[in-house]
């Protein structure tokens, strides 16, 4: 069983930065993508950015120029460097990894943005 645990989220004012981390209990050469959603409260989870096994990126059109999806394989973890926060950005961030034909989740970060 594969676990995702993500960490860093918590409350920051308009304008700040946070780095999300999401550690992988196994090698993330398993799988072939892996990304970050969102959850805001009365809407559905939504891509917030992938990053393939080859290491490409894409980004939802309100993250592109502020969020930044990286990975450390030696340390099995994908990180999310968000800047430039905005109140809208608030909800809960998962992790997800993608191998064939199994797709997984983490439990979940909250991060909130204070106008």
């Amino acid at each position: 069983q594969v676990q995702l645990v993500e960490s860093g989220g918590g409350l920051v004012q308009a304008g700040g930065s946070l780095r999300l981390s999401c550690a992988a209990s196994r090698s993330i050469f398993s799988f072939f993508r892996m990304g970050w959603y969102r959850q805001a409260p009365g809407k559905q989870r939504e891509l917030v950015a992938a990053i393939d096994i080859g290491g490409s990126a894409n980004y939802e059109d309100s993250g592109k120029g502020r969020f930044t999806i990286s990975r450390d394989n030696a340390k099995n973890t994908v990180y999310l460097q968000m800047n430039s926060l905005k109140p809208d950005d608030t909800a809960v961030y998962y992790c997800n990894a993608v191998s064939i034909g199994l797709d997984y989740w983490g439990q979940g970060t909250q991060v909130t943005v204070s106008s």
